[in-house]
């Protein structure tokens, strides 16, 4: 088995930026929205998320791209689906995702790196995304809002993802469902990078 990579703790989520530039400005604007219009001081949000008062201030000026687990302590502490701060508007029509204009977000490591598989603004309650895991990585992802639901297919590769205390193997082609409002994992104990693509469904709607 290839040497495991260790889960980020908080601190060193907020140290290292891992999103694509042309995100910073995006999520900035959604998170003062979304604070403001909550009545939310960052202070009060810091203890709400666990991500301190000066990431979130660094966030809303776009002068620091987040990781992942900070955008889901951020979405959580919220109340919104994890797509809310990245929405960048309403789409109207056909909607052509390019693979080289991916907005790609990763973990601080870059073992773990999520591709948003729909386009981002509008009112859903379902999103979908493209995960990459370096064999070997893992990736612990704090729960999510009461009710958040994942289904998770492998395309390629082997991974063990972890549901509390359960631990599941999935081979290409399995695929799993759970309900994502407790602590889980994303292992891959292999020796190959491995893909997995993920719906996530919410029991809210995004604002």
């Amino acid at each position: 088995m290839a040497a495991r990579v260790s889960a980020p703790s908080p601190a060193s989520d907020e140290d290292t930026p891992a999103a694509s530039p042309d995100l910073l400005p995006v999520v900035g604007a959604n998170l003062r929205k979304l604070r403001t219009r909550r009545g939310l001081s960052l202070e009060r949000l810091a203890r709400k998320s666990g991500v301190s008062r000066a990431m979130l201030s660094q966030i809303e000026l776009a002068q620091s791209a987040p990781t992942i687990n900070v955008v889901w302590r951020i979405a959580s502490a919220l109340g919104v689906p994890f797509g809310a701060l990245l929405s960048s508007g309403e789409p109207r029509g056909p909607q052509v995702l390019r693979a080289r204009e991916a907005k790609i977000l990763t973990s601080h490591d870059g073992a773990f790196r999520s591709r948003a598989l729909f386009p981002w603004g509008g009112r859903r309650t379902s999103e979908l995304y493209e995960l990459h895991l370096r064999a070997g990585g893992i990736e612990r992802a704090d729960a999510h809002a009461p009710g958040t639901m994942e289904n998770l297919v492998v395309n390629r590769g082997r991974v063990v993802i972890g549901v509390g205390s359960e631990r599941h193997r999935l081979e290409p082609g399995d695929a799993i469902q759970f309900v994502a409002d407790v602590p889980h994992t994303y292992e891959n104990d292999g020796d190959d990078d491995a893909v997995l693509y993920l719906v996530m469904t919410y029991a809210i709607e995004s604002d």
